[in-house]
């Protein structure tokens, strides 16, 4: 006999809730909608200095960075802004404001779903 029990998925709560993007490529044909919303996050990482960002705050200590931790990316102060910004609109990071800085935090559930998405069965 097993003591394993199944957990159920928890959906995302909230304005800022992020929605994984996409089934995996092998399971069906994407929607319309999901092809739009994971064309949106392939095109947010396809931006060297969004790449840099985004690793950044992924490889952070504690899994979240201040802005002022990451911004030395080649690039002025608006355009780290702009930036993280669209990788917010993309679903790829959360943000937190502190006092007068703000820490971002890559989105987990986001992320494993692309990387399910790339998974071939």
């Amino acid at each position: 006999m097993s003591n394993v029990k199944a957990l159920p998925l928890v959906e995302p709560e909230g304005p800022d809730a992020v929605a994984p993007c996409c089934p995996p490529l092998s399971e069906r044909p994407f929607t319309a909608e999901e092809a739009e919303r994971t064309a949106r996050m392939f095109k947010a990482l396809g931006d060297p200095v969004r790449l840099r960002l985004f690793s950044a705050v992924a490889s952070h200590e504690g899994g979240e960075a201040c802005v002022c931790d990451i911004s030395d990316v080649g690039v002025s102060q608006p355009t780290v802004s702009h930036h993280l910004k669209k990788l917010k609109e993309a679903g790829l990071l959360t943000s937190e404001r502190r006092g007068t800085w703000v820490y971002y935090r890559v989105e987990p559930s986001v992320v494993a779903a692309m990387g399910q998405l790339l998974a071939v069965r």
